[in-house]
């Protein structure tokens, strides 16, 4: 198992990977081998490996996506945060025995990022220390190990804060979509009811969506028109922020 000349000691990623399905906000989870609890997706930095590269190396490594929103959000560093016992035992179930001074079982801080993907596009792959990695709906989530559930529910707060005047949608929803459909995920996030009018009305004053020609079939009400981001006005909204605010 490789150890510090690999690794930096005592530093980690876990990472809170959004998705939305079903109009339902999912989050996307390991379950842990020789344990009941779940986990984040997470790693290791590598010694000459910048640390946004290495949350790149991590999210490809459990979705399959290269192209992903990135959001540095908190760092996680109480001293009892890590339990070392955990660890010892679903290393000891799986046939590794570890001296107790191994890295591993030291004491780490780690740094937290969110990241928002598009649900379809994901192929969702456990590491070698879990048996599954599977998407999750936020509010049914199974028990979480260590303070996972704390970083996640600080993601989502901080997720939440951020579409209070930034864009968000893209990295979330398929290419062309319907207002219906991007309401609904605001609301989801927010976790409250959004007028319908005013949300239209609010989110067309920004410029950052294109109306198509094009209508949503299938459905059994009036077929609503199919909307698609433009771009360059949603990645310069992202940079300079909405006015107003939700």
């Amino acid at each position: 198992m490789e150890g510090t000349e690999v690794y930096l000691p005592s530093l980690s990623l876990d990472c809170v990977i959004f998705g939305f399905h079903e109009n339902q906000l999912k989050v996307l989870l390991l379950k842990m081998k020789n344990a009941k609890e779940w986990c984040l997706p997470g790693g290791f930095i590598l010694k000459n490996e910048d640390i946004n590269e290495a949350v790149k190396r991590v999210l490809k490594e459990r979705t399959g996506l290269s192209k992903i929103f990135l959001q540095q959000f908190n760092v996680f560093g109480k001293p009892k945060r890590s339990d070392s016992n955990f660890h010892r035992n679903i290393l000891r179930k799986d046939g590794i025995e570890l001296k107790n001074d191994h890295w591993l079982f030291r004491r780490f801080v780690t740094i937290g990022y969110y990241a928002l993907v598009e649900y379809s596009y994901v192929n969702p792959r456990p590491d070698s220390f879990s048996d599954y990695c599977t998407w999750r709906d936020i509010d049914d989530l199974p028990k979480l190990m260590m303070d996972h559930r704390q970083i996640l529910d600080k993601a989502l707060q901080i997720l939440r804060s951020h579409l209070r005047y930034h864009p968000i949608g893209y990295n979330l929803l398929p290419e062309k979509f319907t207002m219906p459909q991007l309401q609904r995920l605001y609301e989801t996030i927010l976790h409250k009811k959004l007028d319908r009018r005013n949300f239209q009305r609010k989110i067309l004053s920004y410029g950052i969506m294109k109306r198509l020609k094009e209508v949503k079939t299938g459905g059994a009400h009036k077929a609503p028109y199919l909307y698609s981001f433009d771009l360059p006005n949603y990645h310069k909204a992202l940079e300079e922020g909405l006015q107003g605010g939700w």
